[in-house]
């Protein structure tokens, strides 16, 4: 469960490295996001001339969380961090080139096929 405050790994190569969750998307008394859920996020840590810079805001979509996720079938799906990729406000795509480390099938079914193409392991 990711709510605000939470700092995130960013696990794309937009540039940010580290993000603190400020607010979740999708209600006004929304708490919690889970994966596939649309987050903003400030960018707290970045890399030198990059397209994300530090203090920046954007939205992203949480596509790793260490509390255990339940699958349809019954599994449980848990990682070691928090992370999100930094997506675009309207059109919903991803703005990096490359995402890092394991992405949860579960992205495609919620609409995130440029995600689940562009990651190098589908868990």
């Amino acid at each position: 469960m990711i709510q605000p405050e939470t700092v995130v790994k960013i696990t794309d190569n937009t540039g940010g490295k580290i993000g603190k969750v400020f607010k979740v998307l999708g209600g006004s008394k929304r708490r919690y996001a889970r994966i596939g859920d649309l987050v903003v996020l400030s960018v707290k840590i970045a890399e030198p001339r990059k397209q994300i810079k530090k203090k920046d805001v954007v939205v992203g979509v949480v596509v790793r969380q260490r509390s255990p996720y339940r699958r349809v079938d019954g599994s449980y799906l848990r990682f070691d961090d928090n992370a999100v990729v930094i997506v675009d406000k309207v059109k919903k795509d991803p703005k990096g080139g490359r995402i890092f480390g394991p992405i949860p099938r579960e992205l495609g079914e919620l609409g995130y096929q440029k995600i689940i193409s562009l990651a190098a392991d589908v868990v």
